[in-house]
């Protein structure tokens, strides 16, 4: 869907980085590693982002780190997009509706990191109708052509360590 729009997969691959997850940041050479591409094609699309205001960049140890600007007026526009293209809104609009008491949803893998992936990793926190839940992963992976990998917890299994991992390693998609 976005590939008509958006013609560059650099381009897409930068969107889905940085718009995706707010807290993503990287620079030039690490995205060269990420994409497997040259830093050339990524310096030019950077440089664009940047100078229309859509990410924001600072110097940390010699490298320039780019960022999503947050405060851009199309941010949000952008990060709703890329949840569709990705297909978090229609997991959010299937999945929680009826599938019990759930406190939060966490998108954890590659995706937490801003990077595309055929498969989703979710943390559902909360009480869950488990049976339900997997009827409604298959109905969503078909709808969404990507594979979803779900791991569930009760509120009272979650440890400290859990809540610190997921806030560091995992993006919040839901909270209720």
């Amino acid at each position: 869907m976005i590939e008509t729009l958006i013609s560059s997969k650099t381009r897409i691959k930068l969107l889905l980085k940085f718009f995706l997850n707010s807290k993503a940041t990287s620079y030039l050479r690490g995205l060269e590693s990420e994409f497997g591409e040259s830093s050339n094609g990524i310096r030019v699309e950077l440089n664009r982002f940047e100078k229309a205001g859509m990410l924001t960049s600072f110097n940390r140890s010699n490298k320039k780190y780019f960022r999503a600007n947050t405060d851009h007026p199309l941010y949000i526009d952008m990060h709703n997009i890329i949840l569709k293209y990705i297909g978090f809104d229609k997991i959010i609009d299937s999945v929680i509706e009826n599938l019990g008491d759930i406190h939060k949803v966490y998108v954890t893998g590659a995706f937490a990191k801003g990077l595309d992936d055929q498969q989703i990793e979710l943390v559902l926190i909360g009480s869950l109708n488990n049976d339900y839940l997997i009827e409604l992963i298959t109905k969503v992976e078909k709808l969404i052509h990507r594979k979803i990998i779900c791991t569930t917890f009760d509120s009272t299994q979650v440890s400290q360590e859990h809540w610190d991992d997921l806030n560091d390693n995992a993006l919040l998609l839901w909270e209720s």
